[in-house]
């Protein structure tokens, strides 16, 4: 079955990411005054997923772009999900951020990109990308998925991990969250 070779990939892949780096990542997130999500295409809508369940931790968080994000400054933190960590766009608000005296996340399948150079904290998600791909052509970074779907499912499903330990972290629950839900709906 499709759905069992998805869920072997995901498995194997999430299986290779540093507990070590999420836990980095989850302390930069309770660390800061406020976080900024920025990603492209499919990692960005992974990153606005994440945004909204910062949200809805008590989280003061913006989504890079959007008209109400205010400027970033020292104190705050800017979390990048590219998989490349090659996008232009991405590198360039990594590089504003750091000017501002923010700190920077990235997370991204290769450690070595300039995202991931630029940053602080690098969680690395050993999936491929059409543009890592491209460049490696290692067995590793193969999946039987288009594109960078193994890395944006990762992406998502590392984040909801974070997600957890927040919750723990900051004695939130379910409902709590609730109560922060949207209700213009």
């Amino acid at each position: 079955m499709i759905a069992r070779s998805i869920l072997d990939e995901l498995r194997r892949t999430l299986n290779r990411i540093s507990c070590d780096e999420v836990e980095a990542l989850v302390r930069e997130v309770t660390g800061v005054q406020r976080i900024f999500v920025a990603g492209a295409g499919r990692s960005g809508l992974v990153m606005g997923s994440f945004a909204m369940r910062l949200a809805q931790l008590g989280r003061p968080v913006h989504v890079v772009g959007d008209t109400t994000s205010p400027p970033i400054q020292q104190g705050d933190l800017l979390l990048i999900g590219s998989g490349s960590g090659v996008t232009d766009r991405l590198v360039h608000y990594a590089e504003k951020a750091a000017e501002a005296g923010a700190r920077v996340a990235a997370a991204t399948a290769d450690p070595d990109s300039p995202a991931a150079r630029l940053a602080d904290v690098v969680v690395v998600i050993p999936a491929p990308t059409p543009k890592l791909s491209k460049a490696t052509g290692s067995k590793e970074h193969r999946s039987h998925q288009p594109m960078g779907t193994l890395f944006e499912q990762s992406l998502g499903v590392m984040l909801d991990a974070c997600v957890l330990l927040l919750m723990a972290r900051l004695d939130e629950t379910g409902r709590s969250m609730f109560a922060r839900h949207a209700n213009l709906e």
